[in-house]
């Protein structure tokens, strides 16, 4: 193949790699978006798990139902808002077993996180949060 024919072919493919660079651009800003608030949305999971694993040891802790109850309310706000969660009305339920020694505490928290404060980007729609933890009250305490 002669110089003239070889730059012929290169002269009709002068710019492509711009075009294409312009094309798939947006693509891949898309897709580190979708990963971003991916991950945004695992951390609030992680979040709503601690604060169900401390409104469960916060009320393993207590000597009453009641003071079990509050206990673990405010361990479990207090850990959505130490953590700047996007939670809307969180909710504890709570399963005392009698709170006798080596009873087993259940803690649940749930929570709807709005997807527009959680990846900040505006986005609309609510994600439903909910876990579950369980805390052993202490086998050597004496009974309430």
């Amino acid at each position: 193949m002669t110089r003239r024919a070889h730059r012929a072919r290169d002269d009709g493919e002068r710019g492509s790699a711009a075009v294409e660079l312009v094309l798939v651009t947006p693509l891949l800003v898309l897709v580190l978006l979708v990963v971003v608030a991916l991950g945004l949305l695992a951390d609030a999971r992680m979040v709503v798990a601690d604060a169900a694993h401390q409104a469960a040891r916060a009320a393993s802790l207590a000597r009453t139902g009641k003071e079990a109850r509050a206990q673990a309310r405010h361990a479990a706000s207090a850990v959505l808002r130490e953590a700047g969660a996007s939670c809307t009305r969180p909710s504890v339920r709570l399963t005392t077993g009698g709170l006798t020694p080596g009873a087993t505490v259940t803690a649940r928290v749930s929570c709807t996180a709005d997807l527009g404060g959680l990846t900040r980007t505006g986005l609309p729609g609510h994600v439903p949060l909910t876990d579950t933890a369980f805390s052993a009250v202490d086998t050597y305490r004496s009974a309430p």
